[in-house]
Order: C-alpha cells, then sequence, then structure tokens
C-alpha cells in the first residue's frame, strides 16, 4: 500500500471514529471527547503505519513505542477528566455561541478527524527509513522519553493543584508551571522531534518536519494557547500576573516586575 493511500486509511478510520465521537458528546454534552479520541487516533496511526512500513526494524519500533505511547497516555489522561468532570471551559464558551447545532459540531469532530491525517505524515517518513542512523535512533529515543516524561510531570502538577479547592480561582504556578504557562504544550511540541531525528536518511524525512513546523503554528496561534488563554482570563483573577511575569512556552526563569510607583 503507498503512504498516500494509507494516510487516506488513517484519515477514513479516525472520521468513523470522530463521527462516535460526536454522537457521544450529543448525549452527554461534552466536547472533551474530542481531545481524547485525537491523541488515540494519533497513537494508533503510529502503531498502524509502523507495522506497515518498509523501512528498518528498530527505527520502526521506536516510531511504534514513542507515538503509541505517547498517544495512550495522552488520551487517558484525558479521558479521566472529560470522564469525571463538566466539559472543558474552553468547550462550554463555543456551546454558548454554538448552542447543541448538531452539523457544527459535526464539522468541527471531522475537522479533528483531518488533522490527524495531517499529523501521521511524519510517521511515514519514518516508516519508510531503511537506515537505522544509530545518532538519529539515540536521538529520538531520548527526545521522546524526556517529551512523554515532562508532559506526564507537567499533567500531575496540574491535576494536583487543581484537586484542592481552596485553589479554585488561581493559577498553578508550582514546578514546570513556574518556568513556563504551557508547559505540557511545550513537551507535547518538543514530542514532534523525535520523529525528525528518526527519520534521519528516509527518502521521505522533509514530512517529518511537518510535526513540530505545524504543531507550533497550532499552538501559538490556532486551537492551544489563545483558546487556553482566553479562557483563563475568564476564570483566575491572577491570570493576567501570571502572563506578565512567566514564558508563554518555552521553560525559563520567571520576570521580576518592579511594583508601580504610587
Amino acid at each position: 500500500m503507498s503512504p498516500g493511500i494509507e494516510v487516506l486509511a488513517v484519515w477514513a478510520a479516525a472520521a468513523a471514529v470522530m463521527t462516535g465521537g460526536w454522537a457521544w458528546q450529543r448525549r452527554r454534552r461534552n466536547a472533551g471527547i474530542v481531545d481524547v479520541l485525537w491523541a488515540a487516533c494519533l497513537g494508533g496511526a503510529a502503531l498502524l503505519l509502523a507495522l506497515r512500513g518498509t523501512g528498518a526494524p528498530a527505527t520502526r519500533a521506536l516510531l511504534a513505542l514513542i507515538g503509541g505511547g505517547w498517544g495512550a497516555r495522552l488520551a487517558w489522561h484525558l479521558w479521566r477528566r472529560v470522564r469525571g468532570e463538566p466539559e472543558d471551559g474552553r468547550y462550554r464558551h463555543l456551546r454558548a455561541h454554538w448552542g447543541d447545532a448538531p452539523w457544527r459540531w459535526f464539522g468541527f469532530f471531522q475537522l479533528q478527524a483531518f488533522v490527524v491525517a495531517l499529523f501521521s505524515l511524519p510517521f511515514v517518513a519514518v516508516a519508510a527509513n531503511r537506515d537505522a542512523h544509530p545518532l538519529g535512533l539515540a536521538a529520538g529515543a531520548g527526545i521522546g522519553l524526556l517529551a512523554v516524561l515532562g508532559e506526564s510531570v507537567a499533567d500531575a502538577e496540574l491535576a494536583a493543584f487543581r484537586a484542592d479547592p481552596r485553589h479554585r480561582g488561581l493559577t498553578c504556578r508550582r514546578g514546570l508551571w513556574r518556568y513556563s504557562r504551557h508547559p505540557n504544550y511545550f513537551f507535547e511540541w518538543l514530542h514532534w522531534f523525535a520523529y525528525v531525528a528518526l527519520a534521519i536518511g528516509s527518502p521521505r524525512s522533509g514530512l517529518a518536519w511537518l510535526g513540530p513546523v505545524v504543531m507550533i503554528l497550532f499552538l501559538r496561534y490556532l486551537s492551544g494557547i489563545p483558546w487556553t488563554e482566553a479562557q483563563a482570563l475568564r476564570t483566575r483573577r491572577d491570570y493576567a500576573d501570571y502572563q506578565r511575569r512567566t514564558s508563554m512556552l518555552i521553560p525559563w526563569f520567571p520576570k521580576r516586575i518592579r511594583a508601580e510607583k504610587e
């Protein structure tokens, strides 16, 4: 099967899954399921393309471990939130504008299926790599491990902070959240560089760069940081101060802001 056909197959499978997710959210009025399914579909795409690829076994094995492991961990983390909490504020805000209009939500879910197909292209590059370059394998494994561990720590820190009722309406500034407003997004972005390293020597290595490039565009300008920060400003009284002091994405030391003269 050609890479183009495989990507179309990923898209078709993701579209079917997202249709089921759309039906689920119609009954539960909780669109957060779309994030769970997006992560699960991407993890599944990594496993499928690693299995069907023609590249070196070591390269494809790392693709399956990193991509499948990342997708499974993120999907499980998000599912625990969706299952146990009300609809995420970002989607509640969208629902306030759209209502329960079924076809708008259907289009939204199907857009996520297309995004799954788009982000599966770096997996195609890795799965076709017959040159198991030792440096590329080591770098890919190291970046993938660091990214999954970092994102896991950031998610755990935030979950622990939110679990305390005393923190309602306040912003987490502990651990990784002291150095970045979105450490989970940072490590999610970093994770895509693992496939760039694993694609070294691949005839389709250029496709691997779509991962980090497109992801930073989504995070910075589309569905990531803009949505999250708009919601945070609506619901957290100290978030504007946090914005002034803390790096947006790449972890760095907090700024010291002098008190304004009276």
